[in-house]
């Protein structure tokens, strides 16, 4: 490991903030309250850069958020889109004004880092975080999260961001509930010059054969990102699926270069964004898209806001402040990320029944086209687009009722539950109010 890694005297500071996972959330959450002063730990498990399964589009919001001066390393520009359901009826819709770019997650990540450290922030590549502590021996006040890395080391922080990807260790610790699973499989496939200059400047979405499935290609110079994604306990479909796409395609005869496949997690309505002094945000939090399962914007939106609301939980000095920080993080997130959350849901439940609508839609009805591009370019979002356009609200509405508000717990009880055990372990200055 480089010079970039802490040295030993971690074990005896006290960090304002520190970051689990290196990725977009991860390296936003840094970057966000390193600029605001405070003395910030990025950690990462792997070396830097890293492959990370994604398509690697960015839309609007994702250029939108991303810090001052930040130059997109884009391996292409999307003009065009085709359209195809199944491999049948494929239409390509074109636009004058580029809709989105194209990036290599390495790269594009690697980039966001440097950022991050050029505001102030440490990186720690190679280290593992196992768990974290907001009671007990390690702990030594109740203002200290611990955390424990591989091997044992312990480093502290009055606040503590995780942004360590889907299977997140914190995001266990703070009891984040999902209720939308799928499996993602990519291939990076380089073609000769004859076959990258056909796709250039365009890509194609295929609606799938499995409910709520589709396929994309994304052009990127010599390699073409080809994926699929669809719900999970359809893996077999899933796969084949994917070996059909390449063959129709005719890209069989190319060896992949990279294949791989992940797993993309929603948050349930009523999933905690925090527990104590530790918050989540990107796919440790479950937040993405759940029609497109795009997870990139949410990543660097959640992440900036996570790492604002972490550097006043670290100024925070009891338990009621902190937990009326954590309350604003959630309120913040909730009021953005999860309306776009709550209408993808929606969109996705049309979707999973009627896809040859949304084809019919996008290739054949000027106004939904016009929406596709307005959303890839950041100038409304999915949210804005129902509330703003009624034709938009009746046909969601017709085809995918408001679900009923669920009678659970919800993020303060969650939060109260977190006061009460820490007065358990902590003598409080009395009942915790709001």
């Amino acid at each position: 490991m480089s010079g970039e890694n802490s040295s030993a005297d971690d074990m005896q500071r006290v960090w304002d903030v520190v970051v689990v996972g290196a990725g977009p959330a991860g390296a936003s959450a840094a970057y966000a309250a390193a600029v605001a002063g405070r003395r910030v730990l990025l950690l990462e498990k792997a070396e830097l850069p890293r492959y990370k399964t994604c398509g690697g589009g960015i839309i609007g919001p994702s250029r939108d958020a991303l810090p001052p001066g930040f130059e997109l390393p884009l391996k292409d520009r999307v003009h065009a889109v085709t359209f195809s359901n199944n491999g049948r009826f494929t239409r390509t819709r074109r636009s004058k004004q580029m809709m989105f770019g194209l990036i290599n997650r390495p790269a594009f990540d690697q980039q966001l880092v440097e950022h991050a450290q050029k505001a102030g922030a440490e990186l720690r590549t190679g280290a593992t975080v196992t768990r974290v502590e907001q009671h007990g021996s390690a702990v030594p006040d109740r203002r200290t999260v611990a955390v424990v890395l591989q091997g044992g080391e312990t480093l502290l922080a009055r606040a503590v961001v995780g942004a360590d990807g889907s299977a997140s260790r914190i995001g266990a610790h703070v009891g984040v509930k999902v209720d939308q699973v799928d499996l993602g499989l990519e291939a990076e496939i380089p073609v000769p010059e004859t076959v990258a200059e056909d796709w250039k400047g365009r890509v194609l979405i295929d609606w799938g054969p499995m409910p709520g499935s589709y396929g994309w290609v994304f052009p990127k110079g010599d390699t073409l990102t080809v994926g699929v994604i669809s719900a999970r306990g359809e893996g077999a479909a899933t796969k084949r699926y994917l070996e059909d796409f390449i063959a129709r395609l005719g890209l069989a005869g190319f060896e992949p270069s990279i294949s791989s496949g992940h797993l993309t997690r929603c948050r349930a309505d009523d999933s905690p964004l925090s527990r104590g002094r530790v918050l989540v945000c990107g796919d440790a939090a479950g937040l993405l898209e759940p029609w497109t399962r795009e997870g990139i914007s949410f990543a660097l939106r959640s992440g900036r806001l996570a790492g604002e609301w972490a550097v006043r939980i670290a100024e925070a000095h009891d338990a009621v402040d902190t937990r009326r920080q954590a309350l604003n993080y959630a309120f913040a997130v909730k009021a953005g990320l999860g309306v776009e959350m709550s209408v993808g849901k929606r969109m996705l439940a049309v979707f999973e029944r009627r896809p040859g609508l949304f084809h019919a839609a996008l290739t054949g009805f000027r106004p939904a086209w016009r929406a596709f591009k307005e959303i890839t370019q950041g100038r409304t979002t999915l949210g804005e687009l129902v509330r703003s356009h009624p034709l938009a609200q009746r046909a969601l509405t017709t085809f995918a009722p408001e679900p009923a508000a669920p009678a659970k717990p919800d993020e303060a009880d969650a939060d109260e539950r977190d006061d009460r055990d820490e007065r358990d372990e902590t003598d409080s200055e009395g009942p915790v109010t709001s």
